[in-house]
């Protein structure tokens, strides 16, 4: 049967050509209706119905679709919004070990302390207790952890709690010192060592606490393996359906093919993490059971990438290879160590840190566009950006790339926290250099943006309107686990609001229709795969959601208390709310 795609003022439609009546109606396997579609294309079509058939969409329209299509399943949506799933283009799997607190939920000192004593109980004197996630921000006192409060819970036990954002840390007394950390030892390279009134190290570490990190044993992939298949599918919950990995690595590729020389430690620290060989091992298993994922690369040094026989764009819809990434050029405003052309506020003569000469980053740079590579480097401070941009510029003028157009090289910068200078956004506007930047950083770290930045930077911070608005940079959103839910990120994108209540920079919010479209539309495009997902257009890919509200009406506050009803990932529900009550 010959089928023509037409367009229309209601929305796009999958008109059959004229049949007899004796013909049944085309069987599909899912039918939405008697909803509020935000199909997210080009002109922000609202329709009220979408068909789908396998993992692909092949209707979108109004309410004849009934008519038109049988299918297995029918949801009516009674009224609720339908919209694309949401692409996180900055996360980090998190799965719980065994030896973690849930210090990320802590509102107290106190209860970080009791944690740390049930674990102690659990595991024993001198095993190791970690945590990721806590904030001073959520805590009671408002203030950092301190190796004094570890102290008073577990003196006997090495502690090492992780801040969200994980650029600083806190270990207690007896994990420094199995560290050879004390008041005499130097700041780690791109890092640095807080230290109390009397001169003792404080517990607190920024940027770079390999030193103790590397001390704590960790479970091999046979115990992460099925905590990070519980990790996958807990961010279905938030509706994201994509994401990219943001601290993906080829450190157990064999030797000679990208991995390590034997006995050479590789990358990844943490031992288990979700590497690519282990990712598209896990995703043959799991198929449409978990949100899809394109993974950045962290460098792992010119000779091995030479060596590994992919680059960019190898895989498949389920798990494929993004940028060179996020290797940091500067630190971040949880250390802080963030790279600034201008001091910080109250801190004369402090910049932050730069992570690279001129040099080593255009090395990188160079031989990661030499073969292949996108690239997604993490610059966060204004000084650290004009850097980044700088070798990029070079790179982009001096090496082609058969495969991808000048104009669609879609190389960008991770983060973009404060706005660089107009030369720095005019290069990039020229070289068609992209952002990838969090704008739930605005409302989740607005507590170390007023005590670090001066006025202009604090209006300006994870500004989106000037870089898109006034230079016509291309701009997709993520998290960056800070927290994860988009509906945080979408809540600041248009409102510039903190915790507090208060607007910050007005000037650089933009609309609902916006802020959404780069949190699907735009992630897709980041990984060349906007034919494929990040709208619901008939041909793509049914990866969904439903919302209990209008994100285009609701009160802005119903973003920040607002949750997903149900998720699909290829038109296979994935995540129902209704189950988890």
């Amino acid at each position: 049967m010959r089928k023509v795609w037409q367009a229309g003022v209601a929305g796009l439609a999958l008109l059959a050509a004229p049949m007899s009546s004796a013909m049944a109606r085309p069987v599909a396997d899912l039918i939405l209706h008697n909803g509020h579609v935000l199909t997210v294309d080009k002109r922000f079509t609202v329709a009220s119905a979408v068909v789908v058939k396998g993992t692909r969409i092949v209707a979108v329209g109004g309410e004849a679709l009934l008519k038109r299509y049988a299918a297995r399943d029918v949801v009516d949506l009674k009224g609720r919004t339908l919209m694309p799933g949401f692409i996180d283009t900055h996360l980090h799997p998190a799965p719980v070990k065994p030896s973690d607190i849930a210090v990320a939920s802590a509102t107290s000192m106190a209860e970080v302390q009791a944690m740390l004593r049930d674990k102690a109980r659990e595991t024993g004197p001198g095993k190791w207790i970690t945590g990721y996630g806590w904030q001073e921000a959520n805590l009671a006192e408002k203030r950092n952890i301190t190796r004094a409060d570890l102290d008073a819970a577990v003196p006997d036990n090495p502690v090492l709690l992780v801040r969200a954002g994980s650029h600083s840390a806190v270990a207690n007394s007896l994990a420094l010192k199995m560290a050879g950390i004390d008041r005499n030892t130097p700041d780690p390279a791109g890092g640095l060592i807080e230290h109390d009134a009397s001169g003792e190290p404080n517990g607190i570490i920024r940027e770079s606490y390999g030193a103790v990190l590397r001390l704590v044993p960790q479970p091999g992939w046979d115990v992460m393996k099925p905590a990070t298949i519980t990790w996958l599918k807990s961010i279905l919950a938030l509706g994201i359906t994509s994401f990219h990995d943001a601290s993906g690595s080829i450190d157990d590729e064999p030797y000679g093919a990208g991995g390590p020389k034997p006995g050479e430690q590789g990358l990844d620290l943490l031992g288990a993490g979700m590497t690519f060989r282990r990712a598209r091992e896990l995703y043959a298993e799991m198929g449409d059971s978990l949100p899809r994922v394109t993974m950045y690369i962290s460098y792992p040094g010119a000779e091995r990438l030479k060596a590994f026989p992919h680059h960019t764009g190898y895989g498949d819809n389920h798990v494929r290879l993004g940028a060179i990434g996020e290797n940091a050029v500067d630190g971040g405003f949880t250390g802080p160590t963030a790279w600034l052309l201008a001091d910080y506020k109250g801190q004369p003569g402090f910049r932050g840190k730069g992570r690279f000469t001129d040099a080593e980053l255009q090395a990188m740079v160079d031989t990661a566009a030499k073969a292949g590579w996108q690239l997604g480097l993490h610059c966060i401070g204004d000084a650290a950006i004009v850097q980044t941009i700088a070798a990029y510029d070079k790179a982009l003028d001096a090496i082609p790339d058969p495969a991808h157009p000048a104009a669609d090289r879609r190389w960008f910068t991770d983060h973009f926290t404060i706005l660089p200078p107009d030369a720095t956004m005019q290069t990039m506007a020229r070289d068609h250099v992209m952002i990838a930047q969090q704008p739930n950083f605005l409302y989740n770290l607005e507590d170390r943006y007023t005590q670090v930045l001066d006025d202009w930077r604090l209006a300006h911070n994870n500004a989106i309107a000037t870089p898109v608005k006034k230079f016509g940079l291309f701009m997709a959103f993520g998290s960056d686990n800070l927290p994860v839910g988009p509906l945080v990120g979408l809540y600041a994108a248009i409102t510039r609001k903190g915790p507090s209540g208060t607007v910050h920079g007005a000037e650089e919010a933009v609309s609902r229709a916006e802020a959404i479209r780069m949190y699907t539309a735009n992630g897709a495009w980041l990984s060349w795969e906007e034919s494929q997902k990040g709208t619901l257009e008939p041909g793509k890919l049914a990866d969904m959601i439903v919302l209990p509200f209008d994100p285009m009406t609701a009160p802005s506050e119903a973003l920040l208390k607002g949750r997903v009803d149900m998720t699909f990932v290829g038109g296979k529900l994935v995540y129902d709310s209704r189950l988890r009550r």
